[in-house]
């Protein structure tokens, strides 16, 4: 497993970022795709159908793109059958492995930005009421799902390795060491980085 610090051994067309809900995978997607002139496919839009319902057709459509040479996406939807599609076509994995005060606090001011703005995101759906989502239903309340979740890639990420060999994973322990990580790769590329989205200072 490399570091933030650790030259990658070759340049990567195929890319999967971990974390946890809130650590930023979209952003980071986006933005190496944008690097690495990858294409960057959003696998909420994918699952979330209208009136956040599951699409039929989800697993069909990440077979698809994954057939492709040359993609970046969240590393999601484990349990709905996308690692037997999706992790052995990788060649990259990134690690959003930061601490739970910047997790929780890109969770809620997230959440919070969605909900009051009423921002349309996939297919046409808007975020839940924020009563409901820092309710009492476990279901569907955002920060109690997060903090279920906040250890799944450090207990799963080991077995990865040793399952996909050929999958090259870099942990990134903060936002600074993922702007570290993205400033060395684009000078290794010749390449530009875009600026991350507007964000409260991560400490």
């Amino acid at each position: 497993m490399l570091s933030a610090d650790d030259p990658l051994p070759f340049r990567p067309v195929r890319v999967l970022v971990a974390g946890v809900t809130g650590s930023g995978k979209t952003n980071l997607a986006g933005r190496v795709g944008a690097m690495w002139d990858l294409r960057h496919v959003e696998i909420d839009g994918l699952f979330h159908g209208p009136n956040w319902t599951p699409r039929t057709e989800f697993l069909d459509d990440v077979r698809a793109f994954a057939a492709d040479d040359r993609w970046i996406t969240e590393w999601q939807y484990t349990s709905k059958g996308t690692d037997a599609v999706l992790t052995p076509r990788a060649e990259l994995a990134l690690w959003l492995d930061y601490p739970y005060r910047v997790v929780r606090n890109r969770l809620i001011r997230r959440t919070l930005s969605r909900s009051i703005l009423r921002t349309r995101m996939w297919n046409d759906n808007v975020e839940k009421p924020i009563w409901r989502m820092f309710g009492d239903d476990p279901e569907e309340n955002i920060l109690a799902w997060q903090t279920k979740t906040l250890g799944h890639w450090a207990e799963r990420m080991p077995g990865y390795a040793e399952r996909f060999p050929h999958l090259t994973i870099v942990r990134l322990r903060h936002p600074r060491e993922t702007e570290r990580w993205l400033r060395s790769q684009a000078d290794a590329s010749g390449t530009s980085i875009a600026p991350p989205k507007r964000r409260s200072r991560d400490r």
